[in-house]
């Protein structure tokens, strides 16, 4: 019979040879669905991780810290994550509201020839931290300070329309550090009266710390927010309406008698 009879029956060689050639061409084909679904899942990630980039440069600026209008679109989700009270407004010192009253010294100067000679206790004062009463003559420069600064001169940068963050000396130092490399910025932040510090005074006994399961004070004149945990964009949504002048052409929430004043 010739080899091209189509009834022949191939031989056992031939069997196995076909079988040899079968099994190859499921190898390649296997292979190739499998460099395919590689390339496939090489590109979703790309195109994920491109997502999440431009995600992460349209809320940072070029130094790599968020924008401030990204801040405050995020403001009340991160007073929410971080615990913060409402806004309350606060009293005057000595309980006494009316500047013409007599007693009155919410706004009094400390120093020679003035009702208080030196600083009164921070006990004293209707709130910890501090949101008004009897100041030093000097302001507190606006700035990112590493030591508690002077609170007589910090209460009369209020009284000027200035804000300040307060924050444990134990809170996250992470939390901590993106806050102080925001407001150092000049620009685009524009929130040259905001002061950053740590409350720490010993001597000032329970009222020089700030109050259990606070981690970050946010005061303005007459403004107190109390949060359990530092948060930038909490912090931010305060200071853009409080701090005067505001941020982007906020309207002014706070009430410092000398806004605008210098510091």
């Amino acid at each position: 019979m010739s080899s091209s009879d189509p009834n022949r029956r191939p031989t056992k060689a031939e069997r196995k040879e076909r079988a040899r050639l079968e099994r190859e061409r499921i190898q390649r084909e296997m292979a190739a669905r499998s460099r395919n679904r590689k390339i496939g899942i090489g590109l979703v990630s790309l195109a994920l991780a491109g997502a999440v980039g431009a995600a992460v440069i349209s809320a940072a600026g070029s130094g790599g810290l968020p924008e401030p209008q990204v801040l405050l679109e995020r403001a009340d989700a991160g007073a929410q994550q971080a615990g913060c009270a409402d806004v309350q407004t606060t009293g005057s010192y000595g309980g006494v509201d009316d500047p013409a009253a007599p007693g009155y010294a919410d706004r009094s100067h400390i120093g020679p020839g003035n009702a208080f000679q030196e600083m009164p206790p921070l006990a004293t004062y209707p709130t910890v931290p501090p949101a008004s009463g009897p100041h030093g003559d000097l302001t507190l420069g606006a700035g990112v300070y590493r030591d508690p600064p002077a609170v007589d001169r910090l209460i009369h940068s209020l009284e000027h329309g200035a804000a300040v963050i307060w924050y444990d000396p134990d809170a996250p130092g992470d939390v901590i550090d993106s806050i102080r490399a925001f407001y150092q910025q000049n620009d685009p932040v524009r929130q040259d009266r905001v002061i950053v510090a740590p409350y720490d005074y010993a001597n000032g006994g329970e009222a020089g710390l700030l109050p259990p399961g606070t981690q970050m004070a946010l005061v303005a004149w007459h403004r107190l927010q109390s949060c359990a945990r530092p948060n930038l964009a909490a912090a931010f949504g305060f200071t853009s309406q409080f701090a005067f002048p505001t941020f982007g052409g906020r309207p002014y929430q706070g009430e410092a008698p000398e806004q605008g004043s210098a510091i």
